[in-house]
């Protein structure tokens, strides 16, 4: 399944904060909130910067791993126009598993932008080619030895850190990614009409309640009329 270009334009317009709420509202496992990842590039968590496209998925195992597959090509070069890619590292590696020849090969093919959950390395080459970047956090240490990927567009499982209902959230191929200065979420692609929907419709009610308040209207009562 697939959004239309039209409706993916249209929800590109909106924060990571608004998506969460309306995927509160449908349910979604943490609002979909990745929790943990932040904004490393083009700046750390600042600035109007955004990423936004279909999840590219890569799973990375252990090095020593032979029993894992093993991609046809380097993970980098199957990187689709427009994706956003989403690298999901094993857990208790303190090495990165994305670097700054990784951005340059992404940037080349296209990508919307780049997501980590683990850690990667070379923090100023990917600032100098102003892509957006999402980790948990940094490394000096490079994968050689210690991780390698395995599959290329496959369900990966994220592990939320600030435990809700659910502990996980599972990034689907496809899945519409954002991250912006506040966070990063994820969107299953079935639920991305009504996502929009949601958003707009709040939208209107924070212009309304905006407006109310720039005027001197009290906070309380304003939400509880126009938040209905």
């Amino acid at each position: 399944m697939s959004a239309s270009t039209g409706t993916l334009k249209a929800l590109r317009q909106f924060s990571s904060c608004d998506i969460g709420d309306a995927l509160v509202k449908l349910k979604v496992p943490n609002g979909g909130f990745l929790t943990g990842l932040r904004m490393f590039s083009p700046e750390y968590r600042a600035g109007q910067s955004k990423i936004f496209g279909p999840a590219h998925t890569v799973r990375m195992v252990d090095a020593a791993d032979k029993s894992a597959p093993k991609p046809k090509q380097h993970f980098a070069d199957s990187i689709a126009h427009g994706s956003v890619v989403f690298v999901s590292q094993p857990k208790g590696y303190t090495s990165a598993c994305w670097g700054g020849l990784m951005s340059t090969r992404a940037q080349k093919l296209g990508a919307a932008g780049v997501v980590i959950d683990g850690r990667f390395r070379d923090v100023n080459e990917h600032r100098d080619l102003e892509i957006g970047l999402f980790a948990r956090d940094c490394s000096i240490l490079g994968s050689n030895t210690f991780t390698r990927s395995s599959e290329i567009n496959v369900p990966v499982a994220y592990e939320i850190d600030e435990l809700s209902e659910g502990s996980t959230i599972v990034i689907q191929p496809g899945d519409i990614i954002l991250g912006d200065a506040d966070g990063v979420v994820a969107t299953p692609v079935s639920l991305i009409d009504e996502c929009l929907r949601l958003c707009q419709e709040r939208a209107e009610i924070d212009r309304k309640t905006l407006e109310c308040l720039e005027a001197g209207d009290p906070m309380g009562p304003t939400i509880e009329r126009l938040r209905k």
